[in-house]
């Protein structure tokens, strides 16, 4: 066996690494420690000898001559390469790993060659160097990597061409499209496919941390935008123009497709809800809901009682009947969270044929319900309060226009009960509740894609039955809560527990007024214990009014159902707490969803009608730089330079406001003028 001269003296082959490659050079000079080398290439350079690898060799007579360092350099570099060529590394690694973990270079060699020269023994350090997902070097020896190592560090050297190749193939191809919508230089496959999963990916999870290298390399050359994968996926027709992402990113499933997957469970409900169809009370009930609305979950009778009071029957649907908690479908119910209503249509929390068809209370069809019974004073004040299971039979599913003239001419029991409903909201504003007055905006889309058209429809609010729908709920809710506080059922209540100042409780119709007391107020949030909701004016309040649209309504229901049935709650306090953390973080989810979602199609409208138009606008707040205002008819907060509106202005005026800049996507307004709007006199 040939061993290395130590430090390598003059004359001497050598070879050391470079760029990770290995080269080849003469030792011209030794001296503390460095050398100076003439190398293959004809130039002399210096290096440590630290930075020459373990192997020597051969050494011969010096001084020499350039040419004959060149020639010797030459005849070792091609006896090297090629017996490098010879040597099949797999076969080396098979016979040395599970035997080792580590051997020297002389080992390896001696596998193949009896007594290797100073030719094979390079041959074989060569061999072994290039095999990095194999061997390891750690001089003077070679780390042998066993096999699970070796299969993963061939997957991280895939993953990396792979990487490299989608980042060639997509880099101009994303630039392109970009710039120019055309998807003619879209890559082959499988790069087409894994760019297409990425940019969907990004979209429902922009902060996905796993293929960030990748997206960055693929985005070089693009200008900065929050929103790069859904404009990139929608130039490239993978999403449609107006894509809603936001489901994306809340995993929230579209229409009711994602229902298919629980058939199984939903007919077994089906059959034993039907199984349990019992005879209804004879209840003349009243269900009161937009012409349009299909999840019907609340409805009501009244009767006037003698001594000038009111006799109040409230029907809530009961999905909670033979429901399948903890089951797979009950799961995706409480991921869905609540139902989502938009101008591109209505989404379901529930399994349509659950949510539309078996528990919502369709006029003339026995369902299940609770029914909570009231007895009300004549000042409206709550006797009594009695909750029940039943099945009922609604009378007439109304709608609110038709209710809002039943009211006007004074039918019954409708006339009855809106002076019911305004007598408890004037009690609420007594206790300090906080009533905001303003119409919706009705969206309503038309057309397709490029073609599509956002109108704001016109519509006479129908305030008297709106008000008769809401205080009822309110008073469900508030009093369900007070009742289960008294009989010690856990329930899930919703609090804004902010101190108000005194005098604040009101009905508000000006938008200063209401932007005002709405910064006051806290957001409301979820929790176990009752405490107080300032907004309403009530001291607890659980809802229960909406099972077929809000989870934590069903929940509250099955709670009340089952201690009506068995004199306990279904759930613990303790288990309530458990799943406040993910009943919270969904109800966030999904609310983004429509709050963000309806404010997108409103700046939508705004920005379809041109940068010409002034809307009117009331001036709702004021900072040093900063003007706030409230376009009343589209409900729409915009901030403007307060140096656009000049040196007079006060709150609560009316002005006009032109917008050269709306980006629905981006959520931004651009006010470029603002001028009095002096056709308007304030009260």
């Amino acid at each position: 066996m040939i061993k290395p001269q130590v430090p390598p003296g003059p004359g001497t082959i050598v070879e050391y690494l470079q760029d990770n490659q290995v080269h080849l050079a003469v030792v011209i000079e030794e001296q503390s420690g460095r050398v100076r080398l003439f190398t293959q290439r004809g130039r002399e350079m210096v290096l440590p000898a630290a930075r020459l690898l373990p192997w020597h060799g051969p050494k011969y007579p010096h001084p020499a001559t350039r040419s004959e360092m060149e020639e010797r350099l030459a005849c070792h570099l091609e006896q090297r390469t090629e017996l490098a060529g010879t040597i099949e590394v797999m076969d080396i690694w098979n016979l040395a790993q599970g035997e080792m973990t580590s051997a020297p270079l002389e080992w390896f060699a001696e596998l193949i060659w009896d007594s290797p020269n100073h030719d094979q023994l390079s041959a074989m350090g060569r061999v072994l160097l290039d095999a990095k997902t194999h061997f390891k070097f750690q001089p003077p020896s070679f780390l042998i990597y066993p096999e699970q190592t070796v299969q993963a560090r061939l997957a991280e050297q895939e993953a990396a061409r792979e990487h490299q190749e989608l980042v060639v193939a997509g880099q101009d191809f994303f630039n392109q499209l970009w710039k120019t919508g055309n998807t003619d230089g879209c890559p082959p496959e499988p790069a087409a496919g894994r760019l297409k999963d990425l940019l969907l990916r990004r979209i429902s999870n922009p902060e996905d941390a796993s293929q960030d290298e990748l997206w960055r390399n693929l985005i070089k050359k693009l200008p900065e935008h929050p929103q790069q994968a859904l404009i990139l996926a929608q130039a490239w027709g993978l999403v449609p123009p107006h894509h809603n992402h936001l489901l994306d990113q809340a995993g929230y499933e579209w229409q009711d497709a994602w229902a298919r997957d629980h058939d199984l469970e939903i007919r077994n409900l089906s059959d034993a809800v039907r199984a349990r169809t019992g005879s209804f009370e004879p209840l003349r009930l009243f269900s009161v809901d937009s012409e349009t609305t299909q999840d019907i979950d609340d409805a009501f009778a009244l009767e006037r009682t003698a001594d000038g009071g009111f006799h109040l029957t409230l029907a809530i649907a009961c999905p909670a009947l033979e429901w399948p908690w903890g089951s797979e479908l009950d799961a995706a119910i409480a991921q869905r969270a609540s139902s989502l209503y938009l101008p591109e249509g209505v989404c379901h929390m529930l399994p349509e044929e659950l949510g539309i068809g078996l528990f919502s209370l369709r006029e003339n069809e026995p369902r299940p319900a609770l029914l909570l019974e009231f007895e009300l004073d004549s000042e409206a004040r709550v006797k009594s309060l009695q909750p029940r299971m039943g099945w009922v039979q609604v009378w007439s599913n109304t709608h609110y226009d038709q209710v809002e003239q039943d009211i006007l001419e004074g039918r019954e029991p409708f006339a009855a009960a809106h002076v019911l409903a305004a007598m408890l909201r004037d009690r609420r504003i007594r206790q300090g509740a906080v009533v905001f007055d303003q119409p919706d905006p009705q969206l309503k889309l038309t057309g397709e894609d490029a073609n599509l058209q956002v109108l704001l429809e016109s519509k006479d609010p129908a305030h008297k039955a709106q008000l008769l729908v809401s205080e009822f709920m309110v008073l469900a809710n508030a009093e369900l809560a007070r009742w289960a506080c008294a009989n010690d059922l856990p329930l899930l209540f919703r609090t804004q527990n902010v101190a108000l100042p005194p005098g604040t409780g009101g009905h508000y119709t000006r938008p200063e007024d209401m932007y005002r007391m709405a910064r006051m107020l806290a957001n409301a949030t979820l929790q176990t214990k009752p405490v107080l909701h300032a907004s309403l004016g009530v001291q607890a309040y659980a809802s229960v009014t909406s099972p077929l649209r809000r989870y934590v309504d069903f929940l509250n229901l099955g709670q009340v159902a089952a201690w009506l049935q068995s004199g306990s709650g279904r759930l613990g306090k303790a288990d309530l707490e458990a799943g406040l953390p993910m009943w919270r973080s969904r109800l966030e989810a999904v609310g983004r969803v429509q709050r963000y979602r309806m404010r997108y199609w409103k700046l939508e409208y705004l920005r379809l009608q041109g940068p010409q138009k002034f809307w009117s606008a009331v001036l709702v707040d004021e900072t040093p730089t900063q003007a706030v205002f409230s376009l009343p008819a589209e409900q729409v907060m915009v901030r403007a330079p307060k140096r656009l509106l000049g040196d007079k202005f006060c709150i609560g005026g009316s002005y006009l406001l032109r917008l050269s800049r709306v980006d629905p996507l981006l959520n931004e307004i651009k006010v470029v003028e603002v001028i009095e709007d002096q056709s308007i006199e304030k009260e």
